[in-house]
């Protein structure tokens, strides 16, 4: 999470070389893909990261007070869940019907019940600004990524209660899973993706990202083991997630703070501040090609991915001056034309 509050608008492309096979692929099959739909859900505040359910065709939005909960299919909103402090993501358990929401002001993490989409209680953490979080289906246990401290809170659902506390040499942005024991978090600060073994919960290993500046989005390949970092100064990084070993520099769009990744059709998502999403195909584990820049909409920077319909979800408001309501809150449906 970049920032809640909304920036000034930024289109400022970098410069660096790229392979003319990339280059002609990101100019030729960009139509293809568009914004398919857009619908206005209004509402003040901020907002941060996205996540969907797509067996119940729920888009979950974090909304600074609330969740927003809107019908994928119709694009309507369901409801609003509120009580929340500051809310910054919704980790999803799907086989267990829980939801676990980062309340950044509120040092806390809001449980809520999927299925009647009310709270159901709240947990404190001991780290500051609890930021992204995830869930990890091999121990069954909840991580948030704390910014203000460094650290990762590592919560027993079942227990109801904080069970470890994990120190990091930088600070925490976005994380990602691989199911098997292990959470991948980029280090905003440093420059550096660190890998967590959850069983012990402790760090394993840290590598360096240059020449990516402040990464915040990252996403995981399980097929290919390989990380998508996306970076402030228009690059993607892709990294071996076995070694930590650099494998691939793609181009992206300014601004971005999140990025997702397509199973079945082998695209990364970044969604980017500038009002583009980048689209990515992946050859081979080492190899990939830029297949589209989609216009969405100044401050997009945040998505999510339902892998059953191949759509990409934005969200996005009126540009205001910073402190102002925020007005036009829109959500955004992207997909193959």
């Amino acid at each position: 999470m970049k920032s809640l509050s909304l920036l000034l608008p930024v289109a400022v492309l970098a410069s660096w070389s790229i392979s003319p096979a990339a280059a002609s692929a990101a100019q030729s099959p960009a139509a293809t893909y568009a914004v398919q739909q857009r619908h206005l859900l209004g509402g003040a505040g901020g907002w941060d990261y996205l996540s969907i359910d797509p067996v119940a065709h729920h888009l979950f939005i974090a909304r600074n007070d609330r969740v927003m909960v809107v019908d994928t299919v119709s694009g309507k909103l369901l409801t609003e869940i509120p009580g929340m402090s500051r809310a910054h993501g919704v980790a999803l358990a799907l086989a267990q019907h829980r939801g676990y929401v980062s309340n950044g002001q509120g040092n806390s993490v809001s449980v809520i019940d999927l299925e009647s989409l009310k709270t159901l209680g709240n947990i404190p953490v001991s780290g500051q600004n609890p930021d992204a979080i995830v869930f990890d289906p091999a121990t069954g246990h909840v991580l948030t990524m704390n910014g203000h401290s460094n650290t990762v809170s590592v919560i027993d659902p079942v227990a109801g209660k904080e069970v470890a506390t994990i120190a990091l040499p930088g600070r925490p942005e976005f994380a990602a899973v691989d199911g098997h024991g292990h959470v991948f978090v980029n280090l905003e600060d440093k420059g550096e993706l660190a890998r967590l073994d959850t069983k012990t919960n402790k760090v394993e290993n840290v590598w360096g990202l240059a020449p990516c500046d402040s990464p915040s989005g990252l996403t995981y390949d399980a097929a290919s083991a390989r990380l998508f970092s996306v970076c402030d100064n228009n690059l993607m990084i892709v990294t071996d997630a076995g070694d930590g070993h650099q494998v691939a520099k793609v181009a992206i769009g300014k601004g971005p703070d999140a990025a997702a990744f397509d199973a079945q059709t082998r695209l990364v998502y970044s969604s980017n501040h500038d009002g583009t999403l980048t689209i990515v195909h992946e050859d081979d584990a080492d190899h990939y090609t830029v297949l589209a820049n989609v216009a969405t909409q100044q401050g997009a920077r945040t998505l999510a991915l339902d892998p059953n319909t191949h759509l990409a979800y934005l969200v996005s408001a009126d540009t205001t001056p910073k402190g102002a309501p925020v007005s036009g809150f829109t959500l955004l449906v992207v997909g193959k034309q």
